[in-house]
């Protein structure tokens, strides 16, 4: 179980496909997994240019993000439009695939025009018919709220308001909590956390008024458990958390939903330049379970937030994370509350052997480490 992840001038970089394109209705909504008119989609993102944890959209790329927007289609007996933090590689762009597959207009976002323009290419390669369009967009949803305001709006103006925003933007450095420098817990704060309150804070306004919407928010597995070496990483994706359920409690009444999802590691580029700086004893925790591949993380998404689920997560091991950690979060329907109560019992049982296990790994690193320093000191 482990977890996941803006140069940008805040102008709206105006792709020359795109110009005059078509605006996509609205309609109303009328709760999860129920039909919605013309959607429309629109996503953002921050590119940090640090290396990026596996689990959610990551790294190296760019945390890019999307303005996916569809047009007239049914979506899992939903449609809709959406954005995505987390655009320009990794988990965000193939959520954005995903959403083009099945004919949604998609805004791509990011720090790096270099990546932002190669996935807009890749992207394009899905299209269903000649009117989709990928418009091109260039900031850092986490370093000025007046910035990805600006933006938003813009896009807004363009393609018509966000039906559903997904953030997925973030950043991760693993390493023992007295090695991180102070300027590390900052900046991973501001990536992770500030980076999709501020989308955020930017399009639900409008989502109120409407009274149609959904906000998501990609944490992590590391985001429902502390692991070794994420110190900085994790506590950055617990605020997800809090700030997800207290979001939802407030825009409920508006039918606008949240969905948080956990994604554990990743099969990105960011995932795998995280590796190559990974302590021991994280590297090895992360390794009692496999990897993904971002396309299926992409489709649970998707999935996820069109039927208007709170939680979202990947299988066995996150379902039962899910569970365990679920505390006083919303639940979509009664069945799934009392899932979590009947299994609860069984499932933290198998979680105390996960622990022993991850302790175990821990104290065998001390012991290896205390050996080679002895024989070096003997030398």
């Amino acid at each position: 179980m482990s977890p996941p992840r803006g140069r940008g001038a805040a102008g709206l970089r105006r792709d020359p496909a795109v110009a005059g394109g078509p605006r996509a209705a609205g309609g109303p909504g009328r709760g999860p997994g129920l039909r919605w008119g013309g959607p429309r989609m629109a996503a953002c993102a921050s590119d940090s240019g640090q290396s990026l944890s596996g689990g959610a959209a990551v790294l190296a790329s760019g945390v890019g993000a999307l303005l996916p927007r569809l047009h007239g289609l049914s979506l899992l007996d939903s449609a809709w439009g959406r954005r995505v933090t987390g655009g320009s590689s990794g988990i965000g762009k193939c959520v954005a695939i995903e959403c083009y597959k099945q004919g949604a207009f998609i805004t791509l976002v990011a720090r790096n025009e270099d990546k932002l323009l190669q996935a807009k290419k890749e992207i394009e390669k899905h299209s269903i018919n000649d009117k989709q369009v990928v418009l091109c967009i260039s900031v850092d949803v986490s370093q000025d709220y007046s910035q990805v305001e600006n933006v938003i709006k813009q896009a807004q103006e363009k393609l018509g308001p966000v039906d559903m925003l997904v953030n997925c933007a973030g950043t991760s450095l693993a390493g023992k909590f007295e090695d991180l420098e102070v300027s590390t817990f900052e900046r991973l704060m501001s990536v992770n956390y500030l980076g999709s309150v501020y989308p955020s804070r930017a399009v639900i306004t409008t989502m109120k008024e409407r009274r149609v919407g959904r906000v998501v928010f990609v944490s992590s597995q590391a985001g429902q458990l502390g692991l070794f070496g994420y110190t900085a990483y994790s506590s950055s994706k617990f605020a997800i958390r809090g700030l997800a359920e207290a979001l939802q409690m407030e825009v409920k009444p508006y039918n606008v939903y949240v969905t948080v999802a956990y994604p554990p590691d990743t099969d990105t580029p960011g995932f795998a330049k995280e590796n190559q700086t990974k302590p021991l004893e994280t590297r090895l925790i992360s390794e009692t379970t496999s990897v993904c591949k971002p396309e299926q993380v992409a489709k649970q998404i998707v999935k996820d937030a069109v039927q208007g689920n709170f939680n979202s997560s990947i299988g066995s091991d996150g379902y039962m994370l899910s569970s365990l950690t679920c505390g006083m979060a919303p639940v979509t329907s009664i069945m799934e509350g009392l899932q979590q109560v009947v299994t609860m019992g069984l499932f933290r049982t198998i979680a105390l052997f996960y622990l022993g296990s991850f302790d175990g790994i821990v104290r065998r690193c001390m012991m290896q480490k205390a050996k080679l320093e002895t024989v070096d000191k003997t030398a």
